[in-house]
């Protein structure tokens, strides 16, 4: 299995080697260089297996020999060990249409746990196996800086430096954050939106020389290892609903594109699912590209589904180079013309393509908050605001029965967004123990312009492996 870059001018590499790199050296994305097939025969032997077995399985088929699979089954085991749930991603049922499945059950109580405490056992293993160690940088609109604080926290050959637009998250989601006391974590309030943290850590990736000096690696959903690591709900849900017999849907709240291509890869796979639903809040340039084939950027607005407040979805330039014939040159220009003009339209022919591929439906403010009104009153569910969002899309997009059963993604407790919960229903959700230790610990954060190189040189004079300990 070799993964190559989707702009054509990086090095071709095996999938430990992608793991550490994050972001291709040419600012493309690493995929597969073909996508490897989960047959009807293999999908039924993984029925009922134990969630870390299965993704163990599927880890091996992205991993290809690089990482055996006896320590792929030991990593899987523990990282999902101390996962708050038997089932681990369990399913419930909402009516005879429509099921949640609850990812938030990991340390963070959000999706963002299922991959990342798997990559954070990932890069223990192959940086012990080198003997050397990185500096990872990432942005985050919420609940991807507290995964990935969680995945690496407290290892020796791991520093992080996470960014996030101050303001723009819940109180929740920054105190996860910025009140972790290790030694190897760093958090830095950018002045700016989630798209200006996004976009300076690529120009990080793209700053050669800093790049190669701290040894730069990424855990947000640009790093395919993540990806992988997301496949695999996506695998145990359609299992428990009887795949490969009976193909199901899925509806999932979006903004960076990650989680819902993991669900496209799935697919790609053999996995068999009939509709992917993009669901979007106000921030809905993917939907427009959806409806339209045109993709163009407007001012961000703030919502109550912060994660997805979102302009410029990294994981997208995926899907468009499966949807431009994996032609790099063609990926590339349309990307550099994007970046120029904020905006690029696909031809007729292959917007009929991506239609094909995903629906997708809008949200409001107002649609949000009835959703988790209307969820609570039927059926005793508290939704946080992201997963209303793709319930509701869901509900839209999807026909009537007797389609088959739409699998709506709950990404994250309900208690993480408190605010908009109690102006939904009217009351304050349940506070888990995990999430009540955060308020009472002291932030410790950086507060910084959006600037490469003030971002920089905060770094350089804190990442260990800058002091000569490679």
């Amino acid at each position: 299995m070799r993964y190559i870059s989707t702009r054509g001018q990086a090095p071709i590499l095996a999938f430990d080697d992608v793991l550490l790199a994050g972001l291709a050296e040419d600012g493309g994305l690493y995929v597969p260089e073909r996508w490897p097939r989960l047959s009807s025969e293999e999908l039924r032997a993984l029925r009922g297996r134990p969630y870390p077995e299965i993704a163990a399985r599927i880890l091996d088929l992205f991993a290809d020999g690089t990482i055996a699979p006896a320590v792929l089954a030991r990593l899987t085991a523990d990282a999902y060990a101390g996962f708050g749930h038997s089932g681990t991603a369990p399913l419930v049922q909402l009516d005879p249409r429509f099921w949640l499945m609850e990812l938030f059950h990991g340390p963070t109580l959000a999706f963002k746990d299922y991959a990342l405490q798997l990559v954070g056992r990932l890069f223990d293993h192959v940086l012990a196996a080198r003997g050397s160690r990185i500096t990872v940088v990432g942005a985050t609109s919420g609940d991807t800086g507290s995964a990935a604080i969680e995945a690496v926290r407290d290892r020796e050959a791991i520093d992080i430096f996470i960014l996030f637009p101050r303001g723009r998250v819940s109180d929740v989601q920054r105190r996860q954050m910025t009140t972790v006391s290790a030694s190897n974590v760093h958090t830095i309030a950018i002045d700016g939106t989630f798209d200006d943290c996004q976009d300076l850590v690529k120009a990080m990736f793209g700053d050669r020389p800093f790049r190669e000096a701290l040894n730069l690696s990424a855990v947000n959903s640009i790093n395919f290892a993540r990806i992988a690591g997301q496949v695999v709900y996506y695998v145990t849900a359609a299992l428990a609903l009887g795949a490969p017999e009976r193909a199901v849907s899925f509806s999932v709240p979006t903004g960076n594109f990650g989680n819902i291509y993991a669900a496209y890869a799935a697919r790609q796979m053999g996995l068999p699912i009939e509709r992917l639903i993009v669901g979007a809040n106000s921030n809905d340039i993917l939907h427009r590209f959806f409806a339209t084939g045109e993709m163009a950027v407007q001012p961000v607005v703030p919502t109550v589904s912060p994660a997805m407040d979102i302009q410029i979805s990294s994981n997208f330039e995926r899907f468009l180079f499966d949807l431009l014939d994996r032609d790099p040159a063609a990926l590339a220009g349309t990307m550099q013309a994007f970046r120029r003009d904020g905006r690029f339209a696909v031809p007729e022919a292959l917007a009929a393509r991506a239609g094909g591929a995903f629906l997708s439906g809008r949200v409001d403010e107002e649609e949000t908050l009835a959703t988790i009104a209307r969820t609570w009153r039927e059926t005793g569910q508290l939704l946080d605001p992201h997963t209303a969002v793709g319930l509701a899309a869901g509900r839209r997009a999807a026909p009537a029965a007797p389609e088959p059963p739409v699998i709506s993604l709950a990404c994250a407790h309900p208690a993480k967004f408190g605010d908009a919960v109690r102006r939904a229903v009217g009351f304050d959700p349940p506070i888990p123990e995990r999430l009540a230790a955060v308020f009472r610990d002291p932030e410790r954060v950086a507060e910084l312009p959006a600037d490469l190189a003030t971002v920089e040189d905060y770094i350089r004079r804190r990442a260990r492996i800058a002091g000569g300990h490679a």
